[in-house]
């Protein structure tokens, strides 16, 4: 069930607002346990077999979380290898199956479907038992409340990846009010207008290029900037409209994305995007490991280790793990290298030269095999054969959505709100952009019924 589809709009949504608030505020814990049971009936119609994970899951946090309390560091490592033992085995296993093989060891390769969330779900729960751990954290000793934490929808399948110290409280005393609902149904609206009127369109764009015989230059080059707004706009669309439901919900998730192709660098756009994930990696990897209080070498060996899982974490494939690697040498480049030259250039040449590089790496991410990494990048340089024509094609088809993606990958509501602040004009932002709101509503729901290309991109992972 994805959040852009009739029956999680209509049937699962609706039917949850009306049974939620119809429930007395007061009614704390029947709330909890009525969003628990829908939660869990979510993830059974993403893969009913698996509904046993989850719950399995859970147990394994909710029991090392209230035993590893007070510093008990024998039971923190075997939560976090049961925790590392599930994620393995439902999503590593193939691959090193396959790999054994190929090297001429021969071990059965088991056939596993990857759960939905599976890494979403595992890092959360592996973050509460860390933070019990160290103390940052009080354990939960209510197992349903501790349930909720891990399997809320919102976020469940696609993160952003929620602390347990950022909703512990809400877990426990949230009071909903009308004010977090409707922003929360504002912010979901923005996002499902993201992902069905940009990230369908311009994936349509870009599954055309991808899967061309042969590209011209100019129309590789559109379709590896056809996918860098698909995953964006897909990817941080969905965030928007998990925040936006925990929000409706009483639930105040951190963001996951701040305008992150208006970068300087690649540093900085580390910073920007996916941001629930690159913080869970330097406060659970990085800084255990030294973080940047060591020698220059360990500091070197800590971001190599840090950039190859966290491409591991996205997949279980060799361009996954290059994606990452090739991420770890250009931020170590910026560290140890160019950062004083990169710094000096002109704000124009730095958004650049990060732009040019991050869509590169989406060609690595999106390419299925090394080897049709090669063929498209081989495509960008002139080498591809195919014809301007291509290119022609894809702006008069597509060239509206790449405009339209250009101007909402910048921060245009920032400058708007700044702009309106300094009139005195606040009541025209609120009215504006509730009216924007459902006009994209509108177009958004004639995209759903009109269309059946509605992929979920980090739904795989």
């Amino acid at each position: 069930m994805v959040f852009s589809s009739y029956i999680f709009l209509f049937l699962f949504l609706t039917l949850l607002l009306l049974l939620y608030y119809a429930t007395p505020q007061r009614l704390r814990g029947t709330r909890n346990t009525l969003l628990l049971a829908f939660s869990l009936f979510f993830y059974f119609c993403g893969g009913p077999a698996y509904l046993p994970l989850m719950l399995l899951s859970i147990a394994i946090n909710y029991l090392a979380g209230l035993f590893c309390a007070g510093g008990r560091k024998s039971v923190l490592v075997m939560g976090v290898i049961a925790n590392l033992a599930l994620l393995g085995w439902f999503k590593y296993a193939m691959f090193f199956a396959e790999n054994l093989n190929l090297i001429g060891l021969p071990v059965p390769i088991p056939e596993i479907v990857l759960p939905i969330g599976i890494s979403f779900f595992t890092f959360q729960g592996m973050s509460y038992v860390v933070d019990v751990y160290r103390g940052d954290a009080a354990p939960e000793r209510n197992p349903l409340r501790l349930a909720l934490y891990i399997s809320l929808f919102p976020q469940l399948v696609a993160g952003p990846i929620v602390r347990y110290t950022t909703v512990a409280e809400e877990l426990l005393s949230r009071r909903e009010n009308w004010e977090d609902f409707s922003a929360g149904a504002l912010r979901f609206t923005f996002g499902f207008a993201k992902k069905m009127l940009l990230a369908n369109n311009l994936g349509l764009m870009a599954d055309e290029a991808f899967s061309a015989g042969a590209l011209s230059a100019p129309a590789a080059w559109l379709g590896a900037i056809a996918y860098t707004g698909q995953i964006y706009f897909d990817f941080s669309g969905y965030s928007d409209m998990a925040i936006g439901l925990g929000r409706m919900f009483g639930f105040h998730f951190e963001e996951n994305f701040n305008y992150p192709y208006i970068a300087r660098s690649i540093t900085e756009f580390w910073r920007r995007w996916h941001m629930s994930l690159s913080t869970w990696f330097r406060d659970y990897v990085y800084i255990p490991l030294g973080g940047s209080r060591c020698s220059r070498g360990k500091q070197i060996r800590n971001v190599v280790v840090v950039w190859l899982l966290t491409g591991f974490w996205h997949g279980a494939a060799w361009n996954f793990i290059f994606w990452g690697a090739y991420f770890a040498l250009l931020l170590l480049g910026e560290r140890y290298v160019w950062k004083r030259a990169l710094s000096r250039a002109p704000a124009a040449v730095q958004h650049l030269y990060a732009m040019v590089l991050v869509i590169f790496s989406w060609v690595l991410f999106r390419c299925e095999s090394l080897s049709a990494v090669e063929s498209y990048v081989s495509a960008m340089f002139g080498f591809g054969g195919g014809s301007v024509g291509q290119a022609v094609y894809f702006l008069k088809q597509y060239g509206v959505f790449l405009l339209i993606g250009v101007i909402a990958s910048l921060p245009v509501k920032r400058w708007a709100e700044e702009a309106l602040r300094r009139r005195g004009k606040e009541n025209l932002l609120e009215w504006g952009a509730a009216l924007l709101a459902l006009v994209l509503l509108g177009l958004s729901f004639l995209q759903l019924i009109s269309s059946t290309f509605n992929p979920f991109i980090y739904f795989r992972f």
